[in-house]
């Protein structure tokens, strides 16, 4: 019941008077409608024609409209008015349908820019914790359903709007008809929670089997190269036809559900015009008039009584997906980092001074030990500071706390002497070019890659960036040149080559603050010279942060930081550290050595 209103109040607050505009709708409709079918009958009987026995001395003032009129005029009137009326009603459905299209679709495209902006602005902690499939199942799937289940709401609300129009109608032939059937409606619509509440759990199952079928396909071609080179189809192809059976025996219990419950209706309604005839035939001794009437009434009322409980039904199935999406966007309010209005008319930050460590802690839960601690160190302005130390020493949690991805639990960072907090965080990271050690590229053109990150970004500037990251050679290789297709995440390129498209994206960009984790590694041992030739070359121009794994690259930095097990064990210049013999440095570039030789 909380989804519900919750999910009321939000139409109610994206639609405003739309959503009173089209309600007002649904009345017009259903009145005409209704006055359309029940006055129908009455009016015959002013005109004499047949007599329907319906003594009604409100009815019978207005019999002298037709006195006088041939009883062929008078028909033709009345059916012609019918006729204006129904002509009136499809016209006003036509532009309530579309008017229903036009909230249903901008509520959905709300819904879903709401929920990937918050995403997007939550913090990186919030991306740690969450699986990549179940946000994309969240954004597709469970949009989708919710998108279905506003249709699905309106359908309700028309259904119970022309129900109690319909009734009050009726009321004006039959009182005790009507009441009789609204009653057992009522009562059925009671009964049958149950098909409701087992609704609503195969909403929940769809939504785990959708997250684990996403999470499945995501994983599988993400890693389609091992499964390829290790003979590994047939596990992968076993455990889709298992998932997959459970999907269908999923959706079959849905149309189980469903059948079952229009079966239940069908029977009742059976029942119950047997009812009424048997009651009509005894009562009114089979006087064709009263038992047309009856059956009138009970056929105008009972469908809507059952659409409303059909409508409860699909709208059990869609909450739980609109729960889900409930629960994600806030679980983003909460770790928000970001708020929309911070992101316009930010610059960049030029740093003059040097970033900063003071007392530094930091830990990914309350229950692991500190991945991080008595962290004390100065980044320079426009030098060159080289990170290193083995596997899990924490080399690039500390690049996330330097770009403010993460904050520390203890001790701060400073800026320039200022501490890093929310407002100045994005003039950081708007000054900021990170190449990650796995390169990422979108499946477009190389051209659209590069101009991300900077959209005037002229043809010069372009082939200048190309050229200082070793790429301009093989782009020009290419069959299009910079405008070759490179397929997804860049699979049509080599490592090496994805690498240095980032590292070329990056130097585009022109930052004060030019950080590489690992950004190397792919590369041979000819590019790597001219990459480390191209970075000589800025030393002075931007401040320069490397986590670096071959120790061969950083001979030229101004300062190396060893990390082991989350603290500095050593720090001081590549010569220095290199002749400290117990040191963990110098064992480290002693293997490395022996390994090349």
């Amino acid at each position: 019941m909380k989804e519900i209103m919750h999910f009321v109040k939000l139409i109610h607050s994206f639609s405003g008077k739309i959503l009173y505009f089209n309600l007002s709708a649904m009345i017009v409709i259903s009145l005409f409608e209704g006055i359309g079918i029940f006055l129908l009958l009455p009016l015959i009987h002013l005109t004499k024609i047949v007599d329907l026995n319906i003594n009604d001395s409100y009815l019978e003032q207005f019999s002298f409209i037709f006195q006088g009129i041939p009883q062929t005029t008078a028909l033709s009137i009345i059916l012609g008015v019918f006729v204006l009326l129904m002509v009136g009603q499809s016209f006003f459905q036509r532009q309530q349908t579309i008017l229903n299209v036009k909230i249903q679709q901008g509520f959905a495209r709300y819904i879903r820019e709401e929920t990937y902006k918050l995403i997007l602005l939550a913090n990186w902690g919030f991306f740690l914790k969450s699986r990549k499939s179940d946000l994309i199942n969240s954004m597709i799937s469970e949009t989708g359903r919710v998108s279905g289940g506003i249709s699905v709401f309106f359908s309700f609300i028309a259904s119970l709007i022309f129900t109690l129009i319909q009734i009050g109608i009726a009321c004006f032939f039959s009182i005790k008809v009507t009441i009789f059937v609204t009653a057992f409606g009522l009562l059925l619509v009671f009964f049958s929670r149950r098909f409701i509440k087992q609704t609503s759990k195969l909403g929940k199952d769809n939504i785990e089997l959708g997250q684990t079928y996403m999470a499945g396909i995501t994983d599988s071609f993400n890693g389609i190269k091992d499964i390829k080179s290790n003979n590994l189809e047939e596990h992968h192809i076993s455990w889709f036809k298992e998932l997959n059976g459970k999907m269908v025996r999923n959706s079959i219990k849905a149309v189980d559900l469903k059948t079952k419950s229009n079966f239940i209706y069908r029977v009742v309604s059976s029942l119950l015009i047997g009812i009424f005839i048997f009651i009509t035939i005894k009562m009114f001794e089979g006087q064709s008039a009263s038992l047309f009437l009856i059956l009138i009434i009970f056929s105008r009322i009972w469908p809507r009584i059952t659409g409303i409980q059909s409508n409860l039904e699909q709208l059990g199935l869609a909450l739980p997906s609109f729960k889900k999406l409930l629960d994600l966007q806030n679980q983003c309010i909460e770790e928000r980092e970001l708020n929309e209005r911070m992101m316009h008319n930010v610059n960049p930050i030029m740093i003059k001074q040097g970033l900063e460590c003071k007392d530094v802690y930091f830990k990914y839960n309350k229950t692991e030990q500190y991945a991080l601690q008595k962290i004390n160190l100065l980044f320079p302005a426009n030098r060159m500071t080289a990170i290193v130390g083995r596997s899990g020493a924490g080399k690039s949690t500390l690049i996330d706390l330097l770009m403010g991805l993460n904050q520390p639990e203890k001790g701060k960072v400073f800026i320039d002497g200022k501490n890093l907090t929310s407002k100045n965080l994005l003039a950081l990271r708007r000054s900021i070019s990170y190449v990650p050690q796995d390169p990422f590229l979108f499946n477009t053109t190389i051209r659209e890659n590069l101009l991300i990150i900077d959209e005037s970004a002229k043809d010069e500037h372009i082939w200048e960036a190309l050229e200082f990251a070793a790429a301009a050679d093989f782009v020009k290789r290419l069959p299009y040149g910079l405008d070759t297709m490179i397929g997804d995440r860049g699979i049509k390129l080599s490592g090496g080559e994805r690498q240095r498209l980032v590292l070329a994206r990056a130097i585009l960009r022109k930052p004060s603050i030019l950080v590489l984790d690992e950004a190397t590694s792919a590369l041979d041992t000819e590019n790597e010279t001219k990459i480390q030739n191209a970075l000589e070359n800025l030393k002075g121009s931007m401040t320069i942060i490397i986590i670096a794994h071959r120790l061969s690259t950083i001979r030229n930095a101004d300062q190396v930081i060893v990390l082991d097990n989350g603290e500095i064990i050593q720090q001081g210049q590549f010569s220095e550290l290199a002749s400290e013999k117990h040191g963990m440095f110098s064992r480290l570039l002693k293997k490395q050595l022996e390994v090349s030789v």
